[in-house]
């Protein structure tokens, strides 16, 4: 078999599996290329784009947004926690920006957490979605990662906690 029927076959066995699941509003498989690790989240903040590694240079690809100027961040994570609907608590820097917020949102349509959320072990971090799905494919937040609502719950179904995240600039 030469290699090029070897990656039709793979990219065939990946699709099949990948749609098994259900689809999201706005994830595509993609040849992405690199070398990570299978299970791997990697953010390219540049892009607005995660990927979620599926190996052999393959990923689900999600839109989203990434920190503003002057809030992104690089470097490794991993998945410490995974919340549906969470309550938010503003960190101090919002606080600091927005004094009239209160201390906790709860969950539902004002939260800007949205449906599911993936902390991260580095600050305070996390992965979610949101309830300003327009803010999705700029540089919008302090330093989280949004996504839309129906890719947060597929992102969510498909880690676990300890998973890997790489955020490149």
């Amino acid at each position: 078999m030469t290699r090029l029927h070897r990656l039709y076959l793979l990219s065939a066995l990946v699709l099949g599996a990948w749609s098994a699941a259900a689809p999201a509003e706005a994830a595509r498989l993609e040849l992405v290329g690199g070398s990570y690790a299978p299970g791997m989240i990697v953010i390219r903040t540049h892009e607005r784009r995660l990927l979620l590694t599926l190996g052999n240079g393959a990923a689900v690809a999600y839109p989203v947004a990434v920190g503003k100027p002057g809030k992104q961040w690089r470097g490794f994570a991993r998945v410490d926690g995974k919340y549906v609907r969470p309550a938010w608590s503003p960190p101090d820097e919002v606080k600091r920006d927005k004094p009239w917020m209160p201390a906790v949102i709860p969950p539902g349509p004002h939260n800007p957490m949205g449906e599911r959320a993936l902390t991260l072990d580095r600050g305070e971090y996390a992965i979610h979605g949101t309830n300003m799905p327009s803010s999705i494919g700029k540089f919008a937040s302090y330093g989280c990662i949004r996504m839309f609502n129906s890719d947060i719950i597929d992102l969510y179904e498909r880690v676990s906690v300890g998973t890997v995240v790489l955020v490149e600039p």
